[in-house]
């Protein structure tokens, strides 16, 4: 492959740095990072040929800093920028910025992500264009009568901020009674947030299965699509879990669903890989939004049809066709993701922080980490810090292979989610596939840790002496007094 530029710049931090990375080191192109001195030695750094410091007033203003991360870009000679997912990756005046640079972006068109990036002006672009959507009503529309015609869809609904994601502004509405309070507090999350608080109500599907479609485009109006993932294990609108393919389709639903995300995708003339999600119930599908850059869960993607996504953004950004024609795609096995949180989920799952004492991977699984054994969490940021992924022939297997790999796991020196994981996992309803967004809110009992054992709280106190050498130290230690009374015995 002969690329329009000979290296490229990892606009981001933690896992999804060092996985871009490793990408761009196996296209043998040169692999430069941005990063804070908050993080310390990380694998991305490891792995990086060069590397500047960012300044900011905190961490994560640094990461947001689009003429400082242009500055070290053109002081390192980077011919690309790749944004990852999250900070700057869904921001196009950034990517204006940076194609004014004369450096190559890796994601779609500035203009695309404007599109997509409101959910006002992509649902009416999806709508238009005959794509299945939700029944609602958009405010800016008619400000006068927005909550009488929202009434006017029935309960439950949905109230949207327009901008930004992750769940933030979101507001269930059952009681119509409640409607203008909610509308008030969603425009007054949007306003501080994301700066903007424009709405839309939308139809509430109740117990929906969140169906993602992972597309990849050329920027010429062709399009592919890569199969589905299921996203339906949610806390707070925050994925958890995820795995491809969907236990809840049959082959036509999943042929359908799939069409409509590469129809969005041709009719936006996407370029790179991107993301449309849908919500799924009684076997009618959605239109959610569409993610303009690369998802947290793309492994499970990669697994079953053997792509490197990252891969296929670097190729694209630098003019290369689609890889392979839709027809001739295929899948294989089943995949999962389980999101590792410094988080303590029996204490309403608040973040934790602390030092990684030790940390050593299982065999046989995918481990995509943004930490290193010695280094400290802390809260700067987002308190997910690794992803495991398996891989198996069916999804028995994979959950089987998962909850292996969970066990197996060694991640001491803070509390994290890893127990909560194999709970979740073993419930019932996940093992059988029943799963809708608010089966955790559900199942909250799963939250609490269940007190270890007299052998394995002796097996990790032994651990932790061994780990630290201030507590082995202290108890071996003899007391002074009892030190002076020598060998003398009563």
């Amino acid at each position: 492959m002969d690329y329009h530029f000979d290296s490229v710049l990892v606009a981001n931090r933690g896992e999804i740095a060092a996985r871009i990375l490793r990408s761009v080191k196996a296209a043998g192109l040169r692999a430069l990072l941005v990063t804070h001195p908050i993080d310390g030695q990380t694998p991305a750094m490891d792995l990086a040929d060069d590397v500047r410091m960012l300044e900011g007033a905190t961490p994560v203003a640094a990461f947001l800093d689009g003429d400082q991360i242009i500055a070290a870009a053109k002081a390192m000679g980077a011919g690309a920028i790749h944004p990852g997912y999250g900070f700057l990756s869904e921001n196009a005046g950034f990517s204006r910025a940076v194609e004014a640079a004369a450096i190559v972006w890796v994601g779609p068109k500035p203009e695309t992500i404007d599109l997509m990036g409101d959910k006002i002006s992509a649902r009416r672009f999806v709508e238009e264009r005959g794509f299945p959507v939700a029944p609602s009503v958009i405010e800016e529309d008619d400000p006068d009568n927005f909550a009488a015609n929202a009434r006017a869809v029935g309960a439950p609904l949905l109230i949207k901020p327009s901008a930004g994601g992750g769940g933030k502004g979101m507001r269930i509405v059952r009681d119509l009674a409640t409607l203008e309070e909610e509308i008030a507090t969603a425009r007054s999350e949007g306003e501080r947030y994301f700066g903007d608080g424009r709405l839309f109500i939308e139809r509430y599907v109740e117990n929906p299965r969140h169906i993602e479609v992972q597309v990849l485009g050329d920027g010429q109006g062709g399009a592919i699509h890569l199969f589905e993932r299921e996203c339906s294990l949610q806390r707070r609108f925050q994925k958890i879990v995820e795995e491809a393919p969907s236990p809840a389709l049959d082959e036509v639903e999943r042929q359908n669903i799939c069409e409509a995300a590469a129809g969005i995708a041709r009719a936006c003339d996407y370029r790179g890989a991107g993301t449309v999600e849908f919500i799924y119930g009684g076997g009618e599908f959605f239109f959610l939004e569409m993610n303009t850059r690369l998802q947290v869960e793309h492994p499970v993607t990669e697994m079953i049809t053997g792509i490197d996504l990252v891969e296929q953004q670097l190729a694209i950004a630098s003019g290369a066709p689609l890889p392979v024609a839709q027809d001739a795609l295929t899948r294989s096995g089943h995949a999962i993701e389980a999101r590792i949180y410094a988080e303590d989920p029996a204490n309403g799952f608040s973040p934790t922080t602390g030092p990684v004492l030790r940390l050593a991977p299982p065999e046989g699984a995918r481990f995509d980490a943004g930490l290193l054994e010695g280094e400290r969490v802390h809260s700067a940021f987002d308190p997910m810090i690794a992803k495991l992924i398996v891989h198996a022939a069916d999804r028995p297997a994979a959950l089987a292979a998962m909850d292996a790999a969970l066990a197996k796991l060694i991640l001491l020196g803070l509390t994290t989610n890893i127990g909560y994981l194999r709970r979740l996992l073993a419930d019932p309803d996940v093992a059988a596939g029943r799963m809708h967004t608010g089966l955790i809110a559900e199942k909250a009992d799963l939250a609490a840790e269940p007190p270890p054992d007299a052998e394995t709280s002796e097996a990790l106190a032994a651990l932790v002496a061994l780990l630290i050498p201030d507590v082995g130290t202290g108890l071996e230690a003899v007391p002074a007094m009892q030190a002076a009374m020598g060998r003398w015995r009563n």
